[in-house]
């Protein structure tokens, strides 16, 4: 779980730093950045599996996947020779994962805090070397004793803090020491004293230490890079959701929305303990049709998953309430979206974090609730301990839409805006700054002006000259 975020120097992301809780709402206006903290969550997952240069030309805008110029991840007011970017991450990770080899492996410490600066080199030499270097890498431990002012939003301390946030750790798991000149990255046993650190210089290295460890020989670094790996951005494509399933094919929900069927057939199918398959396989049916039947105007009655053994492949059925059964690919855009989100939330194997953009596309006006609701209950709930039916999940949405805004509590709100910051040039660029409401748990220590509901009448009245408003209707009959 992604509790703060520090980012300068990337993309408009200059001094920028925010808190999340479960679930957090971004709106803002189109062009402002909002995507850019998505992109730098994004940029992070990536540098923990990916070598640099690779991790760069995965993320969004950064040219064509795979060919992109890694120059235009850094944020253009700086003109010095050297382009230098900062993330720092504070993170609760899983206390148990397995390494590469399927050796299991138990943090010492399950809050930590990861520290990369990254700068570009411009191509020189014959050889025309150059591209991103690793400058700096650091994880630190969060003392168990400190937690309480790094997680800061409203919580059940017994039942969810103490139990997703325990060990003990006073030394650095990863450390970055200047010697005769050149940095030299460090990495120390999770023992505290025994072994002597690992170092590796900075410079030569191609990627970050996070994204080497694959053994449970540093089991809270593996633990970490686990919990980077899990956080993923989806960007479901009706094409992709329509699709069909192989019983061969992967079960989890891709990025784009792939293996809809298959997903939801390994839920159905999920064993139970003290539950027979059937009913397990039908609790979890009548779950995501629930949710779905709540949609105005959609009127499904049940879902289930057709196993065509001839063929071998997975068909996600809809039945409507006039009894007609339809397959999943007549239903509409948003609805599909929408069954796709439902499915995720009755998967307690789903864990991690959870970046969408503009989930209202495609959603009628009179169900963004349920879909707000349904973003909301997909997230881990606070106020009780993280189990099969409370994964520790997280969600982070961003948006413009009037709609969505109108039904996100106020303590899970940011708006987004841009402000003028002066840079090398002498000229001053816009860079991108959240702003949480007043009176709630991340005002108080904001470096902000926190703001009030005047600051979002443009999300919460009727626009001027809108030629459709219920000022143009007599909603109560006159007086004789």
């Amino acid at each position: 779980m992604l509790t703060r975020l520090e980012v300068d120097g990337f993309k408009n992301l200059v001094d920028f730093e925010v808190e999340f809780g479960p679930f957090t709402c971004i709106a803002g206006e189109n062009g402002v950045g909002k995507s850019n903290v998505f992109d730098a969550i994004e940029f992070l997952s990536l540098l923990s599996s990916n070598p640099l240069m690779e991790a760069a030309h995965g993320v969004r805008s950064a040219g064509d996947r795979g060919s992109g110029d890694p120059l235009d991840l850094f944020w253009r007011g700086e003109t010095g020779e050297r382009r230098v970017m900062r993330f720092a991450a504070e993170m609760i990770i899983p206390p148990e994962v397995h390494d590469d080899f399927g050796r299991e492996a138990r943090a010492s410490i399950t809050f930590v805090r990861y520290e990369v600066e990254i700068g570009y080199d411009r191509p020189r030499g014959r050889d025309k070397s150059g591209g991103l270097v690793l400058i700096r890498e650091a994880l630190e431990p969060i003392r168990i004793k400190q937690a309480h002012k790094h997680i800061r939003f409203p919580h059940a301390k017994a039942k969810f803090r103490d139990t997703v946030v325990f060990g003990r750790r006073a030394a650095a798991f990863i450390s970055t020491q200047d010697r005769d000149g050149e940095a030299v990255i460090e990495i120390h046993q999770d023992g505290g004293s025994r072994g002597r650190p690992k170092p590796a210089s900075a410079a030569r290295a191609p990627a970050t230490v996070v994204s080497t460890i694959t053994g449970a020989d540093n089991p809270t670094i593996l633990a970490t890079r686990r919990e980077m790996q899990s956080w993923r951005r989806l960007a479901l494509e009706p094409t992709s959701l329509r699709t069909t399933d192989r019983y061969s094919d992967p079960q989890r929900l891709t990025a784009s929305g792939r293996h809809l069927p298959a997903a939801l057939h390994r839920v159905a199918t999920r064993q139970c303990e003290g539950v027979s398959e059937n009913a397990a396989a039908a609790e979890s049916y009548a779950r995501v049709a629930a949710r779905l039947g709540a949609l105005s105007g959609v009127g499904a009655q049940q879902v289930r998953v057709d196993e065509n053994d001839t063929q071998e492949l997975f068909t996600l059925m809809v039945t409507e309430r006039n009894g007609i059964e339809l397959p999943a690919q007549a239903l509409s855009e948003g609805t599909l979206r929408f069954l796709a989100l439902a499915v995720l939330e009755s998967d307690p194997d789903e864990r991690g974090l959870i970046c969408m953009e503009e989930p209202e596309n495609g959603i009628h006006p009179a169900n963004m609730k349920e879909m707000v609701d349904l973003l909301r209950d997909l997230a881990v709930d606070p106020d009780f301990a993280v189990d099969d039916d409370n994964p520790p999940r997280q969600v982070i949405v961003n948006t413009h839409s009037p709609a969505l805004v109108q039904y996100v509590q106020q303590d899970e709100l940011l708006r987004a805006a841009s402000r003028l910051h002066s840079a090398e040039s002498g000229t001053p660029a816009r860079v991108l700054e959240l702003t949480p409401f007043v009176d709630t748990w991340r005002a108080d220590q904001s470096s902000v002006s926190a703001i009030t509901q005047l600051d979002l009448l443009p999300y919460l009245t009727v626009p001027v000259g809108a030629p459709i408003s219920l000022d143009d209707y007599q909603l109560e009959p006159k007086l004789a």
